[in-house]
């Protein structure tokens, strides 16, 4: 695992075992990359389930101005720390779950990393939470992983869906009124 692109390219990042973790492959992630580079200049990003920081680290890497990790497990945000050090970022670094970050973080964000584990069907809960607390940005985007395939809740419309082997992800954005 590694950063693709930007200021830190080519920076292998510390990784963990076990069996819920499954960080996006990097053709995954550079083929995603490419779709978002025109929202990562000055952004907020959330990275809502961290685990090694990989997403945000990238986003940090092409130009985010900020980013925010979260993650459930002491264990990641050990990998994560690591991570941010040894690209010398500096973050808030928050271990809740995704339902207590999603209600206690502050400010609005231009992309919200969620790839929660496969087996967890989250992504109404994840919208829900989002659309109630107005957390995404006016031309924001929600970047969601998942197997299977999930709907956009109100008011969330898909913008874009990729499929890469098992792996769905879908770019989702404020419904225009």
């Amino acid at each position: 695992m590694r950063i693709i692109a930007g200021k830190h390219r080519g920076r292998v990042l510390a990784a963990f075992g076990g069996q819920d973790i499954r960080p996006t492959p990097d053709r995954v992630k550079e083929s995603l990359f490419q779709i978002l580079s025109g929202y990562l200049r000055g952004a907020r990003v959330l990275d809502l389930f961290a685990g090694s920081g990989a997403l945000g680290l990238e986003c940090l890497s092409r130009g985010a101005e900020e980013a925010v990790f979260n993650d459930s497990s002491r264990e990641s945000l050990v990998v994560l720390r690591k991570n941010l050090a040894a690209c010398g970022e500096r973050a808030e670094v928050l271990n809740m779950d995704f339902a207590a970050c999603l209600k206690s973080v502050g400010g609005t964000f231009d992309l919200i990393f969620c790839d929660p584990p496969y087996r967890l069907d989250l992504a109404d809960e994840i919208m829900e939470l989002v659309a109630g607390r107005e957390l995404l940005r006016e031309g924001g985007l929600i970047v969601y992983e998942s197997e299977r395939e999930i709907a956009a809740p109100a008011p969330f419309e898909i913008a874009d869906r990729r499929e890469y082997g098992r792996v769905k992800i879908f770019l989702l954005k404020r419904r225009e009124s």
